[in-house]
């Protein structure tokens, strides 16, 4: 029970993380092009992979620790990380077909998905 409480912390911290880089990039960078997600979709990228090989070829990394870190914060901050962790460990096994199956149905996938899920809230609620 102890670990899920940390994820769950962990995760609010991550949320609040993105939710302030994206007020900082909007009011530093400003607000045409997406900036904030794309920062803490890069820096979940770089963390995720960078904690996890800690974790899994040393011992300064307890799996709950680990868990609390990538799960928790890394995941609160963004999905995305998840997924390019995925597919990058796909394709370091010579998974070659699941890698590029994961990659393309995320993103078009993902991308279709929104569409739909656009296109039935106009469709219940108006434009």
């Amino acid at each position: 029970m102890s670990r899920f409480l940390w994820i769950c912390f962990a995760g609010a911290l991550g949320t609040g993380a993105r939710y302030l880089v994206g007020l900082w990039a909007g009011r530093a960078l400003g607000t045409t092009f997406p900036y904030g997600t794309l920062i803490v979709n890069l820096a979940g990228c770089f963390l995720i992979a960078a904690v996890t090989h800690v974790a899994l070829s040393t011992t300064l990394v307890s799996p709950t620790l680990r868990l609390t870190l990538t799960t928790g914060f890394i995941g609160g901050l963004t999905t995305y990380s998840s997924f390019n962790l995925e597919t990058t460990r796909l394709l370091q096994e010579r998974a070659w077909v699941g890698g590029v199956a994961n990659f393309a149905g995320t993103v078009a996938g993902c991308f279709v998905a929104g569409l739909l899920g656009l296109a039935v809230a106009r469709r219940l609620v108006g434009p």
